[in-house]
């Protein structure tokens, strides 16, 4: 497949537009035509997601375009209506009495996700929606805003982190420092919309018939086979023998590096001799990166070869561009998009490779039935993302030198597991903040610093007192922009880290398996993909066990 993505255009739809496609495909089912009516179904749904994203992605690059910015608030406003229609026929496939042909033709799954979909939106609720694209993306410029003078130079946020990874601990303190006081200076803003976003979010989820948010997050995350009940018990397996590790793991840190006390802003050291980077700068990374390729997979060679020939990345950091990395897709052309930010740290290695992981798998889904089956649920997605950091362990020298691969692989593992204990903070955060929707922004700075001492009994911000008092969760844009994603992260990495044992027993059968996983797409729910990979679900009793046990024998801790 050859393509640029100077090729990539959609039309911009409108009201009327809409209105119009669906009279049309509406027309095509009531004449009993119904392979016809989805053909153009899926067509036009192809091509509002692909409009969408690349109206988000141009909006991403640069937010102070004034252009750009326009179009994302156009695009805020409309997707509302969009969803509107496509529930409206959604609803109209799940009472036509012909569900057997539908289904022959979508797939049981797809149905299944449809009579999830119906039950989270209604035109009542559009003006919410919009006014809630709006707060997500003044959130996001807000972020993208900040701007600090630091040893002679101005950076931005992601420009802001290999400072706070030196060697020098003094850097890192004044790193944090700067950090937080950005976040302090804006504590208004900050607090005020994300306490819109939640009053928004109650809102909306009573006019749908709902006591609170969470049952309604959990429909638009599209879960179908599991719960609060299920990921409360997960956070608890968390708790009881995760949490006991990395404090093992940082007490040990904080021994070798002869600290009496342990920082926060101590943490992002992982590596006593200073943390892994990378051996080259951006053009660097994109040679490698297809010799690593080139030396794993067939497939996964062929297919960044054509990402990085093709223009589908976007890694370097540039002033007004949003922070973060994510991979998008534009499926009326069947290819997906890296977003990141650079920064000459670790960082750039663990968000390419999990960037690759996901635009892997969406790649490969190209083909399913329908769009529905394209990417799946989010913490299916993660777990291709996560598990293609894991699985370029052997190859990571390529990146980082080879003198270096050892403790790069050392590193990462420790950050894979420590990450584990905040993911699920974030979540039982969420939980707390969407049963209690009245709360005010200091209660629910509270209510952080509860359970992070419960999650992070480690955590010690000395004396930056907006991180002491509870605001570290303002940086965690996904708290703001995708209310329950989080503990999908962790779910997926409790999966990858299984791959990661199974890879060091068998490197061949789990990366096969990996491929295979990444070829179902969304094509079933969640724990019926983990089973299809002979992995066990993290709701399982023991689903960490091997992970943990391996992690302390190869950790020697």
């Amino acid at each position: 497949m050859s393509i640029k993505f100077t090729d990539i255009t959609a039309d911009t739809p409108s009201t009327e537009t809409l209105a119009r496609d669906y009279a049309a495909i509406n027309a095509l089912l009531d004449a009993g035509d119904i392979g016809k009516a989805l053909a153009a179904w899926e067509h036009l749904r192809r091509e509002i997601e692909s409009w969408g994203a690349l109206v988000n992605l141009r909006f991403e690059q640069d937010t102070a375009d004034a252009a750009a910015k326009a179009a994302m608030d156009y695009r805020d406003e409309l997707t509302p209506t969009a969803t509107n229609f496509e529930t409206a026929f959604k609803r109209r496939l799940l009472t036509h009495p012909d569900s057997i042909a539908i289904q022959a033709i979508t797939g049981a799954h797809a149905l299944r996700l449809w009579e999830t979909d119906v039950t989270t939106f209604t035109p009542e609720i559009e003006p919410d929606l919009q006014a809630e694209a709006k707060l997500t993306s003044r959130y996001t410029a807000l972020l993208a805003s900040a701007k600090f003078e630091f040893d002679g130079k101005t950076v931005n946020l992601s420009g802001l982190d290999p400072y706070g990874q030196s060697l020098d601990r003094d850097t890192r303190y004044r790193a944090a420092a700067a950090k937080w006081a950005f976040f302090e200076a804006n504590a208004a803003e900050f607090d005020d919309i994300f306490d819109q976003l939640t009053k928004l979010r109650h809102a909306m989820a009573k006019k749908l018939g709902f006591e609170t948010f969470t049952p309604l997050g959990y429909r638009k995350m599209r879960r179908i086979d599991y719960g609060p009940a299920e990921v409360a018990q997960y956070r608890a397996e968390i708790i009881a023998h995760v949490v006991p590790l990395v404090a093992k793991i940082l007490e040990a840190r904080s021994t070798s590096n002869g600290w009496d006390r342990l920082y926060a802003w101590d943490e992002p050291l992982v590596d006593p001799a200073g943390n892994v980077v990378p051996a080259g700068d951006e053009p660097f990374m994109r040679a490698q990166a297809q010799k690593m390729f080139d030396s794993m997979d067939s497939e996964l060679a062929a297919f960044y070869r054509m990402m990085n020939d093709g223009g589908f990345l976007d890694l370097d950091n540039r002033p007004t561009k949003a922070p973060g990395g994510f991979c998008t897709s534009f499926p009326n052309a069947g290819v997906p998009y890296i977003f990141a930010n650079f920064n000459g740290t670790h960082h750039d290695i663990d968000v390419f490779t999990h960037e690759m992981g996901h635009a892997f798998q969406n790649y490969q889904s190209r083909n399913l039935p329908g769009l529905d089956y394209l990417w799946p649920t989010s913490e299916s997605a993660e777990i291709h993302s996560m598990s293609l950091e894991h699985l370029a362990y052997p190859q990571i020298g390529l990146l980082v030198g080879e003198d270096q691969a050892a403790r790069y692989r050392h590193m990462h593992l420790i950050q894979s597991l420590a990450f584990l204990p905040y993911g699920v903070c974030v979540d039982h955060f969420q939980h707390e903040v969407y049963a209690n929707p009245d709360a005010t922004p200091a209660d629910r700075h509270a209510m952080w610093k509860r359970l992070e001492a419960i999650y992070m009994p480690w955590r010690d911000y000395g004396d930056i007192g907006y991180t002491a008092k509870g605001g570290r969760w303002q940086a965690q844009l996904h708290i703001y922009q995708v209310p329950f994603y989080y503990i999908d992260y962790t779910l997926a990495q409790c999966c990858a880290l299984q791959f990661w044992v199974k890879s060091r027993a068998d490197y061949g059968a789990a990366l096969k398996n990996y491929v295979a996983l990444c070829g179902r797409g969304g094509a079933a729910p969640f724990q019926d993909l983990v089973a299809s990979a002979g992995l066990i679900s993290p709701f399982a009793p023991g689903a960490l066990a091997d992970v943990v046990r391996e992690a302390e024998a190869v950790l020697a801790i």
